[in-house]
């Protein structure tokens, strides 16, 4: 059994109620503000989406990611209202990257709840953005509706490709497979190539020292 297989054996075997909890808490983790450069929710949850084997459990595992999302962006309106401009300055942010927030708030001003919309689909950006909105005293309704729309598209997004990798997933990774085999010949075949060109030129360069030198010996013989 090779390395993508094990992994998704692994997240198979778990036992599904520990599966959705345990995805949850990942989701909800990247989603708060102050945990999301800690914790690897999407990756996590394409993991986790990959044991998806039926509608039933699809719909189950979306409905609760979605949810987890939707409380972490909740967590970040409330911060952000709280501190309003004082966000930008706090060490989270700055963690984050204050390029991120500035980003979110020009998103802000732009589009409105539709930049909450779409701010859930960039990374880093998703996380400051509920604390972003919050910050510009915008409609905790309008929050709503709009973040909650994001994390059901956005759950509902990945565990779908989550579910066709784990699908496709012996294809992938025999396809890997035969793209390793192919690169390690074409990487063999470039440094012989780039061998034999080094020695040609060696050759070259001292067939001309030597013709050089006897060039200079036949001068001083003439003079």
């Amino acid at each position: 059994m090779t390395f993508i297989s094990d992994i998704l054996a692994v997240v198979a075997g778990l036992p599904k109620p520990l599966l959705v909890l345990v995805t949850g808490a990942l989701v909800l983790g990247e989603c708060t503000i102050g945990l999301g450069f800690l914790v690897p929710g999407e990756s996590g949850l394409l993991v986790a989406s990959a044991a998806v084997t039926d509608v039933g459990f699809f719909f189950v595992l979306a409905s609760v990611v979605a949810l987890c999302a939707a409380i972490g962006d909740n967590i970040g309106f409330w911060l952000g209202r709280r501190y309003r401009l004082k966000m930008r300055e706090t060490k989270v942010v700055r963690k984050l990257g204050q390029q991120h927030w500035d980003r979110a708030g020009r998103l802000l001003c732009r589009w409105g709840v539709g930049a909450v919309l779409v701010a859930r689909f960039l990374p880093v950006v998703r996380t400051l953005m509920p604390a972003a909105a919050g910050a510009s005293g915008m409609s905790y309704v309008r929050f709503f509706v709009s973040s909650l729309a994001g994390a059901v598209g956005w759950s509902a997004t990945h565990v779908s490709i989550g579910w066709a990798a784990g699908a496709s997933a012996k294809y992938i990774e025999e396809t890997l497979g035969r793209a390793s085999w192919i690169l390690a010949v074409v990487l063999v075949v470039a440094g012989v190539g780039v061998w034999l060109l080094r020695r040609s030129r060696g050759r070259q360069a001292v067939v001309g020292e030597s013709a050089g030198g006897a060039e200079s010996e036949d001068v001083e013989s003439a003079a």
